[in-house]
Order: C-alpha cells, then structure tokens, then sequence
C-alpha cells in the first residue's frame, strides 16, 4: 500500500519540478543566446562568443546531467541511453576541451555550436516546460520537431567536430590530463582522435533517434487534426 501511495505521489511531485527544472533552462539559454549577440553586435566580431556567455554556457549544461537522472528515475520517458550520450557528449567537449584549452576559445567554432545550442534548447525546454502545463501551443511543438534537422548537424561538424580537431595539438603540446591517464596504455590524444573517428557514427544514431520522435510527435498532431 505504501508503494502504490508513493507511485501515485511521484507523478504529482514530478511535475511541478520539471516545469521549475525546464523554465529554469529556458532562461539560461535565452540569456546566453542574447549575451552572445550582444557581444557580437558590439565588437564586430564571433570570437568573443565564449568570453559573452562561456561560464553560463558551462553552468547550464553541468546542471543537465540531471536530465539522465530524470530518466533513470522514469519521471520523464525519455530512458537513460540518448539522454546519457547527448549529455557526455556536450560535457565533454565544453568542460575538458573547450573550458581547459584558451587558445581555442576565441574560434568561430565556439559561436557556431553556441548558437546552435542557445536556440535548440531554448526551444526544446520552452516545449518541455509548456507540455508540464499542458498548454503548448502546436507551432513550439513543430518547431521543437523541426529546428533540429538544421541545427543539430551545424553544432556538430563545423562545431564540435573542427574545434576538437583544432584543440589536438594543443593537447598534445600540454600533455592534457597526463595524470589521469598515466596508468593507461594512451594518453588524451589518442582518446580524442578516437572520439573524431566515432563521433559522426554516434551522432547520426542520435539524429534517427531525432527524426523517430518527430513522426511520433508530429504524426500524432496531423492524426488529431483528420479526425
């Protein structure tokens, strides 16, 4: 009886926080995406996207590892897998790269998957927060849907893909994490021209995973309209 009081509950509990977790997430990438065009407007120039925003940026994506959490929980149906790869992924490539290395964080790299971040998620937790209250409008449900087939592949390759390859000799000149990576038979050079080899196979699994969800959601959309 005891457990089927607190399942009841979850759901109850569950919902109020997401709509707190995923508004919270919608701001901070409204104000990193208007931080960044702000600094783009008053120097000329995209160099300075990481200086704009790069500490917000860094702070909003370290507090979406909750998002696996979320799923492993199963308040949300997401599951653990693309949540866990979409997450890593980014984490990695802001927080051991990008937050370590200063040379490279004044390449246009950086603007390119800032902004393609900044308006996906922007996006897709205005969505998420909106379907909490169950008033979303159906063009955020589109857009949520839609924007990705664009932005996803932009923040990717001429995104984190090139800058990673420009950050290599960069590692490899410090010696990046040497300590953590002493007692194994590579080091974190070998590690990230190895993830630029797998990168586009893991990436593409997530984009299908993408365009699944988007004849689920938007196929359900046009049925509801027919009938």
């Amino acid at each position: 009886m005891e457990a089927e009081r607190r399942g009841r509950q979850m759901p109850r509990l569950s919902k109020p926080y997401l709509f707190a977790y995923n508004s919270l997430q919608a701001f901070g990438w409204s104000v990193s995406l208007f931080r960044i065009l702000s600094g783009v407007a008053v120097a000329r120039s995209v160099n300075g996207a990481y200086a704009s925003a790069g500490e917000l940026v860094c702070l909003l994506q370290a507090a979406a590892c909750m998002e696996v959490l979320h799923g492993a929980l199963g308040i949300v149906p997401s599951g653990v897998l693309f949540p866990l790869m979409q997450w890593a992924g980014r984490a990695h490539f802001l927080l051991a790269i990008v937050r370590r290395i200063s040379e490279i964080q004044e390449s246009p790299s950086v603007f390119i998957t800032f902004i393609a971040w900044c308006l996906s998620d922007v996006i897709r937790y205005l969505h998420y927060a909106l379907n909490c209250l169950k008033c979303c409008p159906p063009w955020v449900t589109y857009l949520r849907y839609t924007t990705f087939i664009v932005l996803y592949p932009l923040g990717v390759a001429p995104g984190e893909m090139w800058l990673m390859f420009q950050a290599l000799p960069f590692i490899k000149k410090t010696d990046l994490y040497a300590d953590f990576f002493s007692s194994i038979p590579f080091n974190y050079y070998d590690f990230v021209r190895a993830l630029l080899l797998v990168y586009p196979f893991l990436w593409f699994k997530l984009y299908l995973h993408l365009f699944k969800q988007r004849r689920s959601k938007l196929g359900k959309r046009h049925e509801k309209k027919k009938n």
